[in-house]
C-alpha cells in the first residue's frame, strides 16, 4: 500500500524556537521574557505543552524537555512554601532538564530562586497575564500550526459537495481538465499540481495551494488559468480536508476493477487512511460526472449506506428463502443533508 508523504503523522514538522514564539502574531498572550534571553534560539519540537509540577522535585520521568513547560499558581506557591535552600534544590532540580523555555501564568512573579536558575542556564522564563488553561489552549492551537507534519503531493483537490476530493494519476491524464469541468458544474477548486498537505490531530489531513500557486490551473492548450478571475470568489477554496483518494488509470482489458463498490481500500496520507478509489479513464467517458457520484456516495458512506453492501445482503436473503427485494430502508439522519443534483443547482 503506497503511502503518501514519507513522514508518519507522528513526527513534528520544523522546530520553532523561543524567539519565534515569543515574536508570533497569532499567538496572542502577550508574552514577556523575564529571564535567560541567551536561549531564545532553543527549539520548540512538541505541540503539547507539560505542567512542571514533579520536575519541581526532581522527577524526571515524562519530563520531555523540548515542550513547553507551564508554571501556573500551584506550582509557585508550592516553591514559595519551601525554605530557602529547598526552593534553591527545585530550581535546581526544574532547570537541570535544559528544557526549551519555562512559561509563567498568571502574571505572576516567580520565586527569585526559579530567576537565578534561569539566568545561569541561559533558560528562557517567560510570562503572561492568562490563565493557565487559556495559555494552554492558546499554545496548542499556534503549535498544533507550526509543528504539524507537512509533504507536498502532486495532484489536484476539488470540493465537491463539500468533499475534499484528491485526483490523483500519471501526468496528462487529465486531472486539471476533470477539475475545470467540475468548477463549471459549480463546485471549487482548491489546489491544482502541487498540493502542500499538513496533518491535524484527531487524524485529519488538509491540503492547500502554494501561495505562488493560488487559484491557478494548468489546461494543456490554454495555459495557466485564474480561475477566481474567470469563475469568482465561489469557485475557489483556499483549503479543505481530504475527504477521498480518486485515483485516474487508463482502462486496460486485463485490469481488476471494483464492480459492486465493496472495496474498502485506503490509502495512507501522512499516515491518515483516507478511502480510495480507482476510476478508469477511457475515451468519450465523462469523469467530472463519475467524480460528482463518487463524493455523494462518500457522503452516503459517511451516513452508513452503502449500495454494494445492500445489494449482497439481499442476495444472500434471496439465497436462504427469504422474498426477494431490499431490507427496508431507513433513511439516516444525515441523508438529508446530501446536496441536490448538480442540474438543480445554479450555474456559472
Amino acid at each position: 500500500m503506497t503511502t503518501i508523504g514519507r513522514e508518519a503523522h507522528e513526527q513534528q514538522g520544523p522546530p520553532v524556537s523561543v524567539r519565534e514564539l515569543l515574536g508570533d502574531p497569532a499567538l496572542d498572550l502577550s508574552l514577556s521574557l523575564l529571564a535567560g534571553g541567551g536561549g531564545l534560539d532553543r527549539r520548540i519540537t512538541h505541540p503539547r505543552v507539560q505542567k512542571s509540577g514533579l520536575a519541581l522535585v526532581g522527577h524526571r520521568h515524562g519530563v520531555v524537555p523540548t515542550r513547553v513547560q507551564v508554571l501556573g499558581e500551584t506550582e509557585l506557591s508550592y516553591v514559595e512554601s519551601l525554605e530557602p535552600a529547598r526552593r534553591v534544590e527545585a530550581a535546581r532540580a526544574l532547570f537541570s532538564f535544559g528544557l526549551s523555555c519555562v512559561l509563567v501564568t498568571r502574571g505572576a512573579s516567580p520565586a527569585v530562586e526559579l530567576v537565578a536558575e534561569a539566568e545561569a542556564t541561559q533558560t528562557p522564563l517567560l510570562s503572561s497575564p492568562h490563565r493557565s488553561s487559556a495559555a494552554i489552549n492558546a499554545l496548542h492551537a499556534l503549535l498544533d500550526e507550526r509543528l504539524a507534519p507537512r509533504t507536498r503531493i502532486h495532484g489536484v483537490l476539488v470540493d465537491v459537495f463539500e468533499v475534499g476530493v484528491l485526483l490523483l494519476g500519471r501526468s496528462g491524464i487529465g486531472k486539471s481538465e476533470c477539475a475545470l469541468e467540475l468548477v463549471m458544474r459549480g463546485h471549487r477548486l482548491v489546489a491544482d499540481d502541487a498540493i502542500e498537505v499538513d496533518y491535524r490531530p484527531p487524524g485529519m489531513v488538509f491540503g492547500q495551494a502554494p501561495p505562488v500557486l493560488r487559484h491557478l490551473i494548468e489546461v494543456r492548450g490554454l495555459g495557466i488559468l485564474d480561475i477566481k478571475d474567470l469563475y469568482g470568489v465561489t469557485a475557489i477554496r483556499d483549503r479543505k480536508r481530504i475527504d477521498i483518494v480518486v485515483e485516474l488509470e487508463l482502462e486496460k482489458p486485463d485490469s481488476e476493477i471494483d464492480r459492486l463498490g465493496l472495496d474498502d481500500r485506503r490509502k495512507p496520507v501522512l499516515g491518515v487512511p483516507v478511502r480510495a478509489v480507482t476510476l478508469p479513464v477511457r475515451s468519450g467517458r465523462n469523469m467530472s460526472s463519475i467524480i460528482e457520484i463518487a463524493a455523494r456516495n462518500e457522503l452516503l458512506r459517511q451516513a452508513g449506506r452503502n449500495a454494494g453492501r445492500d445489494l449482497v445482503q439481499a442476495v444472500d436473503r434471496v439465497a436462504q428463502g427469504a422474498p426477494a427485494g431490499l431490507a427496508p430502508r431507513v433513511a439516516s439522519p444525515n441523508e438529508s443533508a446530501l446536496p441536490p443534483p448538480a442540474s438543480a443547482r445554479p450555474r456559472r
